[in-house]
């Protein structure tokens, strides 16, 4: 980071006033009525009818428009374990995404313990507060158990977006990549470098989505993964390959996909050309990808490159999917984010890449033109249309799945 960006992102923190959200009033605070209505005696009336029908919260609170981002700062971007209070700034960030891109109310939560049963009984206690949760920056392998065992405990949707946000955006990202090369997922022999959560929940995803596991290498710092390593935990077994490959060279080696969530400058320009014909390479480590676009660029002229930056095309950007997936959620009081929902999210932005890009978008990224191809494989950020594909999709995937407790709204069966 330069120092005038270092210093520009320092006063944007802090002015006018320090921090990035702030609460708002949603009904007249004016009169003596009003508070006699907003506090006592007034809102003993609400709390009689939620006291008798908890369902009523959604209707007398903000709870049903409310998410929180809750963390322990244990893998805070690639900066690593900062503490609970250090991630303060990326959560207030989360709750200012959710709110600009989705309209959701969102305020953060920095839970000061590195212990997972502590997390899980800290964020079970207060979960009936929300309409969500969204977990962040907390580190492997805890990051599974904290979720999977809140997912059991809370009654309304747990998303650790580092796993499932990655894992959405990179897999709409690489079908759109395999067809405007030719090929197809199931047929693609994916080489992953990383084994972290997102690199595990991308490859989950991408093999509920039709991609073969025998197909997919993993390689975390000491290697492959294979069968019969030792020192592997339960996580990274699942995507243990039977083969004698061990080394990054052995394993991209004749690969249709490089999909990077691990270091800087890890993948050289000879690796990259004894990769297959039309290959596709996600290098989303941030900030330094894991082989610079010019240089990979410049290797193979039949490449389509991803990064995790804006700088470059085809930016692989969680924000294209937690503000509206939650949207969707929420909007038809899903229990639970589930695998449907994370495909149908895929699908609709699979799906909006291929339309006209708008005259909105076009100019938000000072182009002149824009169309579906090699930079242009999955939606930009700043389009507007992302929540009324997106939302709609996720919405109707937990009402045919059976995890929601609302029917569609009538304006998201228009768009069926």
């Amino acid at each position: 980071m330069s120092d005038d960006l270092k210093q520009a992102a320092l006063a944007y923190h802090a002015e006018p006033v320090p921090g990035k959200i702030s609460v708002e009033l949603t009904t007249p605070a004016e009169t003596q009525l009003d508070l006699a209505l907003a506090y006592s005696p007034g809102v003993a009336a609400p709390c009689r009818e939620i006291a008798r029908e908890p369902d009523l919260a959604y209707r007398y609170t903000g709870k049903g428009n409310l998410v929180a981002v809750i963390s322990n700062g244990t893998a805070v971007l690639g900066l690593g374990n900062l503490g609970a209070l250090a991630s303060k700034p990326v959560m207030e960030g989360k709750a200012l995404l959710f709110k600009r891109f989705a309209g959701i109310n969102s305020i953060d939560i920095e839970v000061d313990t590195e212990d997972a049963d502590e997390f899980i009984d800290t964020v079970a206690r207060i979960a009936n507060t929300f309409g969500g949760i969204n977990l962040e920056d907390i580190k492997a392998p805890e990051c599974f158990e904290i979720e999977a065992e809140l997912i059991e405990r809370c009654d309304i949707p747990v998303f650790h977006d580092d796993q499932h946000g990655t894992a959405i955006v990179t897999a709409a990202g690489l079908v759109n990549a395999l067809e405007v090369q030719g090929k197809q997922l199931p047929d693609a022999v994916i080489t992953c470098l990383g084994a972290g959560a997102a690199a595990i929940a991308c490859m989950r995803l991408l093999v509920a989505m039709g991609a073969r596991r025998e197909n997919i290498y993993m390689l975390d710092r000491r290697g492959v993964i294979y069968a019969g390593r030792e020192g592997v935990n339960a996580y990274k077994q699942e995507f243990a390959n039977r083969t004698d490959k061990r080394s990054l060279t052995d394993a991209i080696n004749g690969a249709d996909v490089f999909i990077g969530l691990s270091g800087a400058n890890l993948l050289s320009a000879e690796m990259l050309l004894s990769m297959a014909d039309r290959p596709v390479v996600f290098a989303c480590s941030n900030p330094d990808p894991e082989i610079e676009p010019e240089l990979a660029l410049a290797t193979r002229g039949d490449l389509i490159m991803a990064t995790g930056r804006s700088d470059y095309p085809n930016q692989v950007n969680n924000v294209l999917g937690f503000p509206f997936i939650f949207r969707g959620a929420l909007d038809v009081r899903a229990s639970r984010i589930n695998e449907e929902m994370k495909v149908a999210a895929v699908q609709a932005l699979c799906k909006l890449a291929k339309e006209e890009v708008s005259a909105e978008v076009l100019a938000a990224c000072e182009l002149d033109a824009l169309s579906f191809g090699t930079d242009y494989i999955i939606p930009k950020p700043m389009d507007s249309r992302l929540l009324t594909r997106i939302a709609p999709a996720v919405a109707r995937a937990a009402v045919d799945s059976g995890v929601a407790r609302l029917p569609l709204p009538a304006e998201y069966q228009l768009g069926k």
